[in-house]
């Protein structure tokens, strides 16, 4: 039974992870393809491959999730697949309604809810949780909102004297390379939160001595996620690319860059932030400077409600499901 409940576990993370990836492929080419600077299939193409190897930059994201958010000892196979099985099933309710949520907070929430039902409260490391998750869950997408806003605002600057149609020229070639290397940092940040709960099983099952991400987890991960990035997550990619505000190249350059840059700086301190978090509110950041009311802020506010949602609603889930499965 042992053995049979760590294979399940593997496989619910890699369909954890497939589902990540299209669920989240909005955030890497959900404004490359409303500003018609690639279509849809080439986009979703290009995004998986850059997914897959931005995958193999670090570990550092994986250690934090599978070893600062819950007590390791309390882990077991049945706590991780009713934390997977609650992401899942988040992430399979928000996409079917076009809602850009976080497929890491639903994980980490899930994780949460499952060790409290097993555990009890004392199971959650709550400086961990406090200081790498709930604040950047809180501090992350205004930094993305300001460094959107900057961002566009030093590009009008310098481009002032320049002809509208000539600037968006000149960002659909640089949007090429802003959308590479979002899609970049995606697999840097997002990819590593599945490969944390595949060593943490592992670990738990005692197959590793220590907390050390083996690299066929790296590999699996890594190439489950491009997989579902190629397979596009269209309802949420029309919520980010058009619904929110209209955008051109510019704007899209603006918005990617500002976003890779932060999540980008958080995979290399360990921080599993959400990418679609960053790239919404950056997206938010550009579109206000067209104006106050440029901006949809009655999607924005559904958007906000489903991210505070996230954590609380997946950690229900998950202490439902470990008490009613037999794990």
């Amino acid at each position: 039974m042992g053995t049979t409940l760590l294979v399940l576990v593997i496989i619910t993370a890699l369909v954890f992870e497939y589902i990540n990836g299209f669920h989240d492929s909005a955030n890497a080419i959900a404004t490359v393809v409303s500003t018609k600077v690639l279509s849809a299939r080439t986009a979703i193409v290009y995004a998986g491959v850059l997914n897959i190897a931005g995958a193999f930059f670090g570990t550092h994201v994986a250690a934090t999730v599978g070893k600062g958010i819950i007590e390791t000892a309390s882990v077991t196979q049945g706590v991780i697949l009713c934390a997977l099985l609650s992401a899942v099933i988040w992430n399979l309710i928000t996409w079917y309604y076009g809602i850009p949520s976080s497929s890491s907070h639903a994980l980490i929430g899930g994780l949460m809810g499952a060790g409290i039902s097993k555990a009890g409260y004392e199971v959650v490391k709550i400086e961990g949780v406090a200081t790498k998750v709930l604040l950047p869950m809180i501090t992350s997408p205004l930094i993305g909102l300001v460094f959107g806003f900057v961002c566009m605002v030093s590009i009008l600057w310098i481009f002032s004297k320049a002809k509208p149609s000539s600037v968006n020229r000149y960002f659909k070639k640089m949007q090429l390379v802003s959308s590479g290397v979002m899609a970049l940092s995606h697999g840097t940040n997002d990819a590593q939160k599945t490969m944390g709960i595949i060593t943490l099983s592992l670990v738990s099952f005692h197959a590793l001595p220590t907390f050390e991400v083996p690299f066929w987890v790296v590999l699996g991960c890594a190439m489950t996620m491009g997989l579902g990035t190629m397979a596009g997550g269209w309802r949420i990619i029309r919520t980010m690319g058009n619904k929110m505000i209209k955008l051109k190249p510019v704007h899209g350059f603006a918005a990617e860059t500002s976003a890779a840059v932060v999540i980008l700086g958080a995979s290399h301190f360990g921080i599993p932030i959400s990418t679609t978090h960053i790239i919404s509110t950056s997206i938010m950041g550009v579109g206000s400077t067209k104006g106050i009311y440029a901006v949809k802020w009655g999607l924005v506010g559904n958007i906000v409600m489903a991210w505070i949602l996230t954590i609380p609603t997946c950690m229900v889930i998950a202490a439902v499901l470990y008490r009613i499965l037999p794990v």
